[in-house]
């Protein structure tokens, strides 16, 4: 009983020293490197934005003169559809099973290119809140401490405390939405941009199937 006693003790003294003040300062570091991530994934699909024309000029070609052609049509474009497009023209002539094939390993390789980093922002999201939460129970429990050794203060000094307090779950909301709001945009474009490079995959596939009844 007298070492529960002591363990009980320790933690309390353990939950007085470190306080809130620690956990506002660990949400402001998770706060800037979430900007981090934003701003270098925005930046990233800035940069990955498909181009429509030479996607439109790789297909045409692909129908005209062959997939050499429409190979040269996507020479360094960037984007996941001219990736998996490049892939598919490349092993074209080896038929329509080595271009499902290639295409599938393409969407792969460049879906963990797209998300890369994203997860954090759905981890501290999801946990943000929560850390937050444990700053306001560390909180209260020393304005509440504070209180039980100063009866001259009395109500004022709780309060006080108890409203220092809460400026952790504040802190962890505020951190947490726009980190849930950007994850949520950047997986819709991951979505969106596999969808397309699946698209253009498959209008390959279609003519690499026509090519033997047209010969």
């Amino acid at each position: 009983m007298l070492q529960d006693n002591t363990i009980d003790a320790q933690l309390l003294d353990l939950m007085l020293r470190a306080g809130s003040r620690w956990v506002l300062w660990l949400m402001l570091a998770l706060s800037l490197a979430a900007v981090a991530v934003i701003a270098e994934r925005a930046w990233f699909f800035l940069r990955e934005r498909p181009p429509r024309d030479a996607l439109d000029a790789a297909v045409h070609a692909l129908a005209q003169t062959g997939p050499t052609a429409a190979l040269g049509k996507l020479h360094g474009a960037p984007s996941m559809e001219a990736a998996v497009a490049r892939a598919c023209l490349a092993h074209a002539a080896d038929g329509a099973a080595a271009v499902e094939s290639h295409k599938a390993a393409a969407i792969e390789e460049e879906r963990l290119r797209y998300e890369r980093r994203i997860a954090f922002l759905g981890t501290l999201g999801n946990n943000a809140p929560f850390v937050g939460l444990f700053g306001t129970v560390l909180g209260i429990i020393r304005a509440f401490h504070d209180l039980a050794g100063s009866s001259a203060q009395g109500t004022q000094a709780v309060m006080a405390g108890i409203a220092e307090a809460l400026v952790a779950t504040g802190v962890g909301l505020l951190v947490a939405l726009p980190a849930v709001a950007t994850y949520n945009y950047f997986v819709r474009r991951v979505e969106t941009a596999t969808a397309r490079a699946e698209a253009i995959a498959h209008q390959i596939l279609a003519r690499v199937h026509a090519a033997p009844r047209e010969a």
